[in-house]
């Protein structure tokens, strides 16, 4: 129990914002520790799930499609391609664009991430039936959904 002085207001316990928003960090701290263990980080997470999901494209496709900028895309990529888990291979449409492409390696590194990033659900979600996990994630589908309509 936290010490008089350190005690949270209770009215934040009522706001939503607030609790989605203490929601959203501690899942964000665990994610990021979970990844910075697995030799990781979320930004390879989320380019070689576009990869996986998508196919081959473009950096700046993949910058769109993550939400990740694009500075940050090619530094991402480059660690990846590093360690051989992507190639990078000229856009034969338009020689100046890359065209990114997951190879065997990473698409075996991305099946391991996604044990790290279920078994970070499954910590966070712990206090949740797997009925409530479901409805949860419903709930902020639907927020989501809504805020990206307006």
């Amino acid at each position: 129990m936290p010490a008089a002085d350190d005690a949270m207001p209770s009215r934040l316990n009522e706001i939503p914002t607030w609790l989605i928003s203490q929601a959203a960090l501690h899942g964000h701290r665990l994610l990021t520790r979970a990844f910075a263990a697995a030799g990781s980080s979320g930004y390879q997470y989320r380019l070689l799930a576009a990869l996986d999901e998508f196919g081959p494209a473009s950096q700046a496709a993949l910058g769109r499609r993550t939400g990740i900028d694009r500075s940050d895309v090619v530094a991402a990529l480059n660690d990846l391609a590093g360690r051989g888990l992507v190639n990078r291979s000229a856009d034969p449409a338009d020689r100046r664009r890359n065209i990114i492409t997951v190879t065997a390696a990473g698409t075996g590194w991305f099946q391991q991430l996604d044990s790290v990033v279920a078994d970070v659900q499954n910590t966070l979600l712990a206090p949740l039936s797997p009925a409530e996990r479901r409805q949860l994630i419903r709930l902020l589908s639907r927020i989501l959904s809504h805020a990206g309509s307006q």
